[in-house]
């Protein structure tokens, strides 16, 4: 639906005065939102034992990608036009971008190996410890997204209190299992 959106208002110019600006900041916003959702599960799937939710996990991470893409593509395509000289120098120049491509640069093998096909050949163990690399991506995400702003930083500091409530929770399950299991 977000696409939808962006794409509807991008042809009916609801974008505002710089709308190859607003849609690759919104695509952008859309991938943490969907990256954040999708760390969400999990925690849902302990506190309530529904766990038919972690189905949507795998999806929920293909849309994180499809907006990473979508966002770095319109800033490769339409903010720099492809122009590698230009888009080196603006890496170095500006750590926000770095940190943006080290971030997409992470979430491609999360992709590659999402299926099931991967997760049997890298053994469940060695699959989960490569996934944890989500909250790396995660956090990363949230300092590219805190950098980026210029004044009001209202939204990147809720993105990273969710991220801190998401890694708390773990933390606080993962103590708790240790105690349950120095106890018996």
């Amino acid at each position: 639906m977000p696409a939808i959106w962006l794409t509807y208002a991008l042809f009916t110019d609801q974008l505002g005065a710089n709308p190859i600006e607003a849609i690759t900041r919104d695509s952008g916003t859309w991938a943490l939102r969907f990256l954040l959702l999708t760390l969400t599960l999990t925690p849902i799937r302990w506190l309530t034992g529904f766990n038919q939710i972690i189905r949507f996990r795998r999806m929920a991470g293909l849309f994180v990608f499809f907006y990473a893409v979508t966002h770095m593509l319109l800033y490769l395509w339409l903010d720099q036009f492809f122009d590698w000289t230009e888009i080196l120098k603006d890496i170095i120049k500006r750590p926000f971008i770095t940190i943006g491509f080290i971030s997409m640069l992470l979430l491609l093998p999360l992709v590659i190996t999402s299926t099931n096909k991967m997760m049997k050949r890298l053994g469940g163990q060695r699959w989960k410890q490569l996934h944890k690399l989500t909250y790396v991506v995660a956090a990363l995400s949230c300092l590219h997204f805190l950098m980026l702003v210029k004044a009001d930083i209202t939204e990147p500091v809720i993105y990273i209190v969710i991220l801190s409530l998401l890694f708390a929770v773990r933390i606080y399950r993962q103590i708790f299992k240790t105690v349950a299991l120095a106890r018996t």
